[in-house]
């Protein structure tokens, strides 16, 4: 398969974005049960001067969540009779694995888990991106922010981790 530009010319299929992006905020609305309270205990946390405050984490992780859900229903829109399972599966993994590094660090407390976990999860959103940039450039490209942004936050859960050993196990 050739690497495509653009989904193709299809109908806008508004009830198949709203559903990926139902899903998609879905997976957030599970992260966002485990950090009920992580505003308290964040700023408890010995972190590093770089790291943000508290109250950007939600409007920066609703915009990616909108950014992923649009990529994956511009995949979806390229599917050519269950052509995209790989894609979707992959999306759906990493979407779960999300959800659960907010359980492993702000609800479990498990600094090395939550650290090998975002590892795994940055490994699964780089091969996400991949996939999704050969059905359509502007769907991988949509999930760059995303990669960034975990990115950043492997180095915070690493060096938070690292500052406090007694509350993140």
């Amino acid at each position: 398969m050739t690497p495509a530009t653009t989904a193709p010319a299809r109908p806008f299929r508004l009830p198949a974005l709203a559903g990926w992006l139902l899903l998609t905020f879905a997976f957030a609305a599970i992260g966002a049960f485990a950090s009920a309270q992580a505003g308290a205990f964040y700023m408890q946390l010995d972190r590093p001067f770089w790291a943000p405050p508290a109250w950007l984490f939600g409007p920066a992780w609703s915009v990616l969540y909108l950014l992923m859900g649009i990529a994956a229903w511009r995949v979806q829109r390229t599917d050519d009779r269950g052509g995209v399972r790989t894609e979707m599966t992959l999306y759906l993994v990493q979407l779960a694995l999300n959800a659960l590094w907010t359980w492993l660090f702000f609800a479990w407390r498990q600094g090395a888990w939550a650290f090998a976990e975002i590892l795994v999860l940055w490994v699964l959103i780089a091969a996400t991106i991949r996939a999704f940039g050969r059905r359509d450039r502007i769907a991988g490209m949509l999930l760059v922010p995303y990669i960034l942004w975990v990115s950043y936050a492997t180095a915070l859960c690493y060096s938070i981790w690292q500052r406090n050993p007694m509350a993140l196990g």
